[in-house]
């Protein structure tokens, strides 16, 4: 097999694979992510620190803690994934398979099975490039599972990458996203598909995506709702048990893991992959824009990863400028930045629970940095306070002027 580009917006990878997805829309001919110089070393300013430093010996793709705290798994370029220990950086497991080493392709998406169920809470779903989802025993380095998503079409065309996975509230589902535009729901028990969401043929709707889709994430709170993002710059509002989207909105630019939902709050966080706009705050029910955040002082961060983080907080990573940072909510200013990294940022993780409740994982090139939080400087507290109001909720449109809020 020739050899050729696996192309994503994040890499340009030398893989075995076919020359068809060396395709690349114009909008992602960017200049490739710059490098820090050789004598700057990854630091920390402001109320964040390095707690530890994973060498993972292979550039990270993405990766994710589970619900309990205890485990981090981490997949790389090369396919492989491992999973560590974070409480003290402890290496615990490498999973790959024949095909998964045969292959050389990355790994997309990471999601740990739900802790509720104690037959699962070992369990961790992986999508790969190649198409494939599968089911890993974590402890036993077994995969259980191969859902097979990446096969040729009717006429010899180029197959599905899959790029993205969610679990649902319950568990009991989980869905794909790929470069085919479709969106699969799944069985987790059985691992069987139920349903397939897609855009219907008319010309005259968007009702679903027309291009690639790099983040799916269920409601945290409604088994029956998911949203999308990717390449098309729409975010696609679904119901599982329909065909189409019910609605849309309209303007990210999504090209990893950044499309996250607040339950506290029912508001989006949208990470994309540009120079203007890069990260904004949603509201679900209306889709109408709360607003958006400024880029920091060291210039422009297109936006790979975002999460929020607990109820004040978001962390957010990208290219170009190569920075994690850690932002508060209300006043929009940041509170700490991981900078002089090597590369970009790909993916970053937060423990939500456990005895590392907080703690941040943050990817560049071939290692994972383990972040804490310090106290955040007191000159952003009193002005957060002033922001604490139902009104800094609002959507933009309830204001008379924009900078109200920005």
């Amino acid at each position: 097999m020739a050899l050729g580009l696996f192309v994503t917006p994040r890499r340009f990878l030398i893989s075995s694979w076919v020359p068809q997805f060396c395709e690349v829309p114009e909008c992602h001919t960017l200049s490739a992510t710059p490098s820090a110089p050789p004598s700057l070393e990854p630091r920390t300013e402001g109320g964040l620190s390095i707690r530890d430093v994973l060498d993972c010996g292979c550039d990270v793709m993405t990766c994710c803690f589970n619900d309990e705290g205890t485990l981090l798994a981490v997949g790389l370029t090369n396919g492989t994934i491992q999973v560590y220990q974070p409480a003290d950086s402890t290496f615990l497991y490498q999973l790959n398979s024949s095909e998964t080493l045969q292959s050389s392709l990355p790994v997309t998406s990471l999601r740990f099975q739900h802790r509720d169920n104690r037959e699962r809470h070992c369990l961790l779903l992986a999508t790969y490039a190649s198409g494939c989802v599968r089911v890993w025993h974590v402890a036993g380095g077994r995969s259980l599972c191969c859902v097979q998503e990446g096969g040729r079409d009717s006429a010899g065309g180029r197959g599905r990458q899959t790029l993205s996975l969610s679990l649902s509230p319950s568990g009991d589902r989980f869905i794909t996203a790929g470069s085919d535009c479709q969106l699969h729901l799944y069985d987790t028990e059985t691992r069987q598909r139920i349903h397939t969401c897609r855009a219907s043929h008319s010309m005259s709707l968007m009702d679903g995506h027309r291009f690639r889709v790099f983040a799916v994430t269920f409601h945290p709170e409604k088994e029956d709702e998911f949203i999308s993002g990717g390449w098309d710059n729409t975010v696609q509002f679904w119901d599982s048990k329909q065909q189409h989207s019910v609605r849309k909105l309209s303007g990210p630019h999504i090209c990893g893991d950044a499309l996250q939902i607040d339950p506290s709050t029912n508001q989006i966080l949208s990470g994309s992959w540009r120079k203007e706009r890069a990260l904004e705050i949603w509201d679900y029910n209306s889709g109408e824009k709360v607003t958006e955040i400024s880029d920091d002082q060291d210039g422009h961060s297109l936006i790979y990863s975002c999460h929020w983080l607990g109820a004040d907080q978001m962390v957010a990573g990208g290219s170009e400028s190569n920075v994690c940072r850690v932002i508060d909510r209300y006043t929009k200013l940041s509170l700490g930045r991981l900078v002089d990294l090597p590369g970009g940022v790909y993916s970053t993780a937060v423990c939500s629970a456990g005895q590392c409740e907080g703690l941040i994982a943050a990817s560049s090139r071939d290692c994972v940095y383990l972040l804490e939080r310090t106290t955040a400087p007191t000159t952003h507290y009193s002005d957060r306070e002033n922001y604490r109001s139902q009104d800094a909720l609002l959507p933009l449109r309830e204001y008379s002027s924009h900078a109200a809020l920005l």
